[in-house]
């Protein structure tokens, strides 16, 4: 065995218990089979019995994606933070799953205000008392990864802290490792996994997972997003303390206002619905279209009101960007759609989305002009951004297309501004109020210096493709007169076929061995040789133990796997 396949077995066994609950909580929520055929139920042990007794009553009611929600609430911090990123993600995982996963929620006790000191004076390598001039022992809020604190500087400034909860860093890792494990028993064994990549999926959630416990990633989204809406009166930006704030530590400047969805107390604060109704899209509009750079989490609790209608947004953990080329082609669907051509749309969409095998043209198009059809014939005000998001996704989705993250966090935006926007103002249309946006990216397009640098970036590749082809073929051809070229072959889809044999073998050759156990000390029994004990020759009375140990062992094995 090498010594990284050891390493890897003993972290398993190093994290045998949390193994044993995960695996617990997938038997109760119903998911027993796949870990049979992931030869995962060993982890369970004499338990296993137990647990699948403790299945969930109603299960046969529920589909898969509310078993899989229940799931990972249930499994605790790390495994709901994967669903809430994981449902910002349907290049990942089936359409289904993705609303399913959408109302995870983060629902946690906050940690003792003696931890949050500890891990605030550790990071800042000061006293509390020497930073603060107060520190509120109760936290705003509380969620999967840390806890917010109302304080004050030394130097005056009110301020919220956001302290990271402690031991959370290893607690993700030992998740990830075991998910990764998991992931790479599902590729192996389970055939029609693949087409979901779960080692990708593991991946993903590990890179965003560890990009939100570093607390200057944040800060940084903070500093640009300031800079991008500097001058702009209609947006404020909280100050980040870059001095008091680390990966785990964050210090920003603390802002009052009202939410933006208590539609009462802003009507009795006097404030005007409809200009913030206009506004905040605007500002949606102005980060997708113009910097690219946007709040990609604009629920109403993370937005506040505050005087003179101005906007201000919060935690800015969760931030997408699109390129100009990429809000190119996403402005060309847009025109399609509203001149109805079927084509031009298939062509930017196509510019747009990601797939492994190439789509049939001919369905596509008969299926955007259907989509289309859906929408155009009704009036504006019927128009919901999230609709229109949802057909487009279930259509690419049956083509097996698979949109961008960003791009499909740039449309979730929008749709969650929509719905605020009519919740301000019941007469709102995004669409309206978008049509200038659009038109600016396409001017913008069209605009000859744009047009100009396009076509340098073209010939510069080309050059760059002539000039290197030649000595590509050289080494090509250089390999292939050496004999270094090879051909690979992959069997796919025999994985299980080779467990079940290779297990089958070894039980035939256990049964032998048995058998001959039996056979052999009958012999002796018979003979009736050897030293004795009570009578009975002992090699004989040892060989019909072993034999029976041996036995009893193979049967509860058979047993235990839940097929005869």
């Amino acid at each position: 065995m090498s010594f990284r396949r050891m390493a890897a077995s003993s972290r398993r066994y190093r994290h045998f218990s949390r193994y044993r609950r995960i695996l617990s909580v997938m038997v109760k929520y119903g998911f027993g089979e796949a870990l049979y055929r992931l030869n995962l139920l060993r982890f369970l042990g004499l338990v296993r019995s137990f647990v699948a007794r403790r299945r969930v009553e109603g299960l046969e009611t529920m589909t898969r994606a509310e078993r899989v929600r229940m799931a990972l609430e249930e499994l605790g911090p790390t495994f709901v933070k994967m669903g809430q990123i994981l449902s910002l993600r349907p290049d990942l995982i089936p359409l289904e799953f993705i609303g399913e996963l959408s109302k995870l929620q983060d629902s946690v006790t906050p940690f003792p205000f003696e931890e949050a000191k500890k891990i605030v004076e550790s990071e800042l390598k000061n006293p509390l008392s020497d930073v603060f001039a107060s520190f509120a022992e109760s936290p705003l809020a509380a969620a999967s990864i840390g806890q917010v604190h109302r304080a004050r500087l030394r130097s005056g400034e009110e301020v919220v802290v956001k302290v990271q909860r402690p031991g959370i860093r290893r607690t993700v890792e030992t998740d990830i490792e075991i998910l990764q494990y998991f992931a790479r028993l599902a590729e192996r064994y389970i055939e029609e996994m693949r087409d979901f990549r779960p080692g990708a999926i593991v991946e993903e959630f590990a890179r965003t997972i560890r990009k939100e416990m570093d607390y200057t990633v944040e800060a940084s989204h903070l500093e640009r997003f300031a800079r991008q809406f500097r001058g702009n009166d209609a947006l404020f930006v909280p100050a980040v303390f870059r001095e008091f704030s680390t990966g785990k530590v964050l210090t920003m400047e603390y802002v009052e206002g009202i939410g933006i969805s208590e539609v009462a107390r802003l009507e009795e604060a006097g404030f005007d619905r409809k200009l913030l109704a206009a506004r905040g899209v605007d500002l949606m509009l102005e980060q997708v279209f113009k910097h690219g750079f946007f709040h990609a989490d604009p629920h109403p609790g993370n937005i506040l009101v505050l005087p003179g209608n101005v906007i201000s947004y919060l935690d800015f953990g969760m931030m997408g960007s699109v390129d100009r080329k990429m809000r190119g082609y996403f402005v060309e669907v847009i025109e399609g759609f509203a001149d109805r051509d079927a084509s031009k749309m298939a062509d930017s969409l196509l510019k747009i989305v990601e797939w492994d095998e190439e789509p049939d043209r001919r369905r596509l198009e008969r299926d955007i002009g259907e989509y289309a059809d859906l929408y155009l014939y009704r009036p504006i005000k019927e128009w919901w951004i999230k609709n229109l998001v949802e057909g487009m996704l279930a259509l690419l989705s049956r083509h097996r297309l698979r949109i961008p993250p960003d791009i499909f966090l740039m449309l979730k935006a929008i749709a969650e501004v929509e719905g605020l926007g009519r919740l301000l103002d019941p007469d709102f249309e995004l669409l309206e109020r978008a049509k200038p946006f659009v038109r600016r990216m396409h001017l913008e397009r069209m605009n000859p210096k744009r047009l100009f640098e396009g076509l340098s970036e073209s010939g510069g590749e080309m050059a760059d493709f002539l000039k290197e082809t030649p000595g590509d073929l050289r080494d090509i051809l250089k390999q292939w007169k050496q004999g270094r070229t090879r051909i690979g072959f992959e069997h796919r889809g025999l994985e299980r076929f080779i467990f079940e044999m290779d297990r089958s073998s070894n039980r035939i050759a256990f049964s032998l061995i048995v058998s001959s156990l039996i056979v052999g000390s009958s012999l002796i029994v018979t003979a009736d040789v050897g030293p004795h004990l009570y009578g009975f020759p002992v090699l004989g009375v040892a060989g019909f133990s072993v034999a029976g140990i041996f036995g009893m062992w193979l049967v509860i094995s058979i047993f235990r796997s839940g097929r005869l």
